[in-house]
């Protein structure tokens, strides 16, 4: 029993170290990739799409595409860093990276699926709703990356009250609400982590 509970503590206090460490786990390579894939897709939905509000099932494969490739290079990125550093704090942190950021994607998977499914007419709603519900998964994540990452979350905050100011009627589902909000942001986030961790440390490999 005491065996148990020293276990226990040991991992408690692994937790309380990781939190105070900086997550190195994200790179700029692939955060910056997936700005770039967010800026071609919206250079391709014209063609793919010609008319988002009456083929709203290509715009959201278009899109939850785009995310989903980049949930999958960031994750095996982030993993395979995690496993050649070993067990300890990079694994830890790891862990604790991840049960930040992926309540944002389940939530925003959902709100996707019920107005898709339930209320299409407020599809236009899609690009703003992303944009605010990435932001939550940033600020969630906040203090276990670079301050300067706020800078990000807020300019996903400023794009997703745009897109819900700005983002209807004619301008609905535009291909650059999304081209500006994600590919921008992920940019702008690698261009943070670049300037901040990578330069600094010289591991960019």
């Amino acid at each position: 029993m005491e065996t148990r509970e020293a276990l226990r503590q040991i991992s408690q206090i692994r937790q309380q170290m990781a939190q105070g460490e900086v997550f190195r786990g994200y790179r700029s390579l692939t955060v910056g990739g997936s700005g770039v894939l967010a800026l071609l897709a919206a250079g391709y939905q014209a063609s793919f799409v010609t008319s988002p509000e009456t083929d709203l099932l290509r715009y959201v494969v278009l899109w939850v595409g785009v995310a989903a490739v980049s949930l999958l290079a960031a994750g095996a990125e982030v993993g395979w860093r995690a496993r050649i550093a070993g067990p300890g704090l990079a694994r830890e942190a790891t862990l604790l990276a991840a049960e930040r950021f992926l309540p944002c994607v389940v939530v925003g998977s959902l709100l996707t699926l019920f107005i898709y499914r339930g209320a299409p007419e407020a599809a236009w709603m899609l690009p703003g709703t992303w944009s605010l519900v990435f932001s939550l998964g940033i600020f969630a994540s906040y203090r276990m990356l670079p301050r300067q990452v706020s800078w990000v979350g807020l300019y996903y905050v400023a794009c997703g009250v745009a897109c819900m100011l700005w983002g209807q009627g004619a301008n609905a589902l535009s291909p650059w609400q999304m081209g500006i909000s994600f590919g921008g942001g992920q940019l702008l986030g690698a261009a943070i982590l670049y300037w901040t961790l990578e330069r600094t440390d010289g591991s960019q490999a």
